[in-house]
């Protein structure tokens, strides 16, 4: 368990929560926004499984879940400009229609997690405006009203919206570890480079692990 939380464990498996980022039918489904930009999808679906797996042991453990979903109001006011032009600068941009709906936007059918991964009615759900989960939502002030301390991070992509989250979370004083085997990119190179750069110097915004060591320090704090 130390190796999963070197720096400090959390006193009982309650003061851990899983965050499972945006596994969303725009990034990780045929007819979602990655795959009408000509994107091969294969490597977010390949994770569905896995993260599956991580909710079960979560689930299983007592652990808090989050999930988070990326998209924007209806009339795009949390919109920003350069965001909009940024995401047009591949072809279908935030806000356009799609095979899905229009691209992230709220309550269209892109936006929603895929179905495998559907919350339980008991598990919140986040949406956000942003990379991060706690750019400029309630994703903090939840987080320290349940006492939680100790964050996984899982789901999609691993280079754009786990790492910001992953980040923002050890700014923030979280105790953040992430499943290198639940997440992924778009890009297999993008993946192995941002796995690369977050385990570097010993992890400096937190941990890499994977199902195996979430398992373990699972069961190492309910043994």
């Amino acid at each position: 368990m130390m190796n999963f939380w070197p720096c400090s464990p959390p006193e009982r498996a309650a003061k851990s929560a899983l965050v499972v980022i945006d596994m969303q039918v725009d990034f990780c489904a045929p007819g979602g926004w990655v795959d009408q930009l000509g994107e091969d999808i294969n490597n977010t679906r390949s994770v569905i499984p896995a993260v599956a797996e991580a909710l079960a042991i979560a689930r299983d453990a007592g652990l808090a879940v989050f999930h988070t979903r990326e998209g924007h109001k209806p009339d795009l006011s949390d919109l920003p400009a350069n965001k909009q032009w940024r995401t047009r600068v591949h072809g279908l941009g935030i806000g356009d229609e799609g095979a899905s709906g229009r691209i992230l936007v709220r309550g269209e059918p892109g936006f929603e997690i895929v179905p495998e991964l559907a919350p339980l009615a008991d598990e919140t759900v986040i949406d956000k405006p942003g990379k991060s989960s706690f750019h400029a939502t309630d994703f903090d002030a939840q987080l320290k009203a349940q006492g939680i301390t100790h964050l996984i991070v899982i789901g999609v992509t691993s280079d754009c919206c786990v790492q910001s989250t992953f980040r923002d979370g050890f700014e923030r004083g979280y105790e953040c570890v992430i499943l290198e085997d639940c997440t992924a990119a778009v890009e297999t190179t993008n993946h192995k480079a941002t796995m690369d750069i977050l385990k570097a110097f010993g992890g400096r915004w937190g941990t890499v692990s994977d199902l195996a060591g979430f398992r373990a320090a699972m069961e190492a704090l309910h043994g």
